[in-house]
């Protein structure tokens, strides 16, 4: 994907499917609403979501957008930095208005009034090693020429 691509695809309203790792260095998986805003991704986890705890104690990540139907994906990596702990009423709130816009429509906002006085976390991460990919083509790196088969280009020529 260009860059015009990845952003209009990250505006979509896809889930994310993160990973973090739990103090025992295990990994941990979640999927969240995201932001993607300014160069960053941005997010908003409950106070009691594990997730923002684990990221507090060591933001290293790795995260997936995707689309099952399209196969499209954006697939990186990243560091998490704390930008609030759980509080009532801060940056966070702007973060999640634009999310749930993105993820519910113009009604969106309408869902957060009633969590309004629940603590969030508010975190940010510039995505690093990013891939994109577009379709059910094989990326060229996984291609193994002279195997018996068709050349890549026989392959993927449509």
């Amino acid at each position: 994907m260009s860059d015009e691509e990845r952003d209009a695809f990250l505006a979509l309203g896809k889930p994310m499917r993160l990973s973090c790792l739990k103090p025992d260095g295990s990994p941990y998986i979640a999927v969240c609403w995201h932001d993607w805003h300014d160069g960053f991704f941005w997010l908003v986890p409950r106070e009691r979501a594990k997730w923002g705890e684990y990221l507090e104690r060591d933001g290293r990540l790795a995260f997936v957008v995707d689309e099952h139907q399209t196969m499209e994906k954006v697939i990186g990596e990243g560091v998490a930095e704390l930008v609030e702990r759980p509080n009532v009423g801060g940056d966070w709130v702007d973060v999640a208005n634009r999310m749930a816009l993105r993820y519910l429509g113009e009604d969106g906002p309408k869902y957060l009034i009633p969590t309004m006085q629940q603590p969030r976390w508010l975190f940010r991460f510039r995505p690093e090693n990013v891939k994109t990919w577009q379709g059910v083509g094989w990326a060229r790196r996984y291609w193994v020429e002279e195997t018996g088969g068709p050349t890549y280009e026989e392959a993927h020529s449509g």
